[in-house]
C-alpha cells in the first residue's frame, strides 16, 4: 500500500492490522507532512480514534507515542523515503528490545503516569 492510501485507512481506523513498524510509518508520515508539533497533535489524535475504534483505547500510551515521534523527527533525511528510513533505522522498527529501553527505566514506562502524560526520559539512563 503505498504512503497516502496506508495513512488514509488509518485515519479511516480501515486497517485490519497495525503492529509497532506501522506506528513508526504513520508517525514518519505525518512529520514528513507537517511541523513536528503539528505531526504530533495529529498522529496522537488518530492513534487515539484507531485504538477506540480497535475497542481498545487503553492501549494509548502518551510517553511512548511522543518519544517515538522524536526519535523519528531526529534521524529524518531530507528527501529520504519511508523505505530508506526505515532500512537506516532497524533499532526504531523493533519493538523489544525497545530503542526506549535506552532512555527509560521499566517502571518509568509501566507507571500510570507515563501512559497518561508524557514524562521526560530517566536521567541517568541518557
Amino acid at each position: 500500500m503505498d504512503d497516502r492510501a496506508f495513512l488514509e485507512a488509518f485515519e479511516r481506523c480501515q486497517l485490519a492490522e497495525f503492529h509497532h513498524r506501522d506506528h513508526v510509518r504513520a508517525a514518519w508520515l505525518y512529520l514528513s507532512e507537517s511541523p513536528p508539533l503539528v505531526a504530533l497533535e495529529r498522529f496522537t489524535a488518530s492513534l487515539k480514534r484507531f485504538a477506540a475504534a480497535q475497542g481498545k483505547p487503553g492501549l494509548y500510551h502518551e510517553t511512548i507515542t511522543w518519544a517515538y515521534l522524536f526519535l523519528i523527527r531526529e534521524r529524518m533525511r531530507d528527501g529520504e523515503t519511508w523505505d530508506g528510513f526505515a532500512e537506516r533505522n532497524p533499532d526504531l522498527m523493533q519493538w523489544k528490545p525497545s530503542v526506549l529501553d535506552r532512555y527509560y527505566r521499566a517502571g518509568t514506562l509501566a507507571s500510570p503516569r507515563a501512559r497518561e502524560t508524557f514524562v521526560l526520559p530517566d536521567s541517568s539512563l541518557s
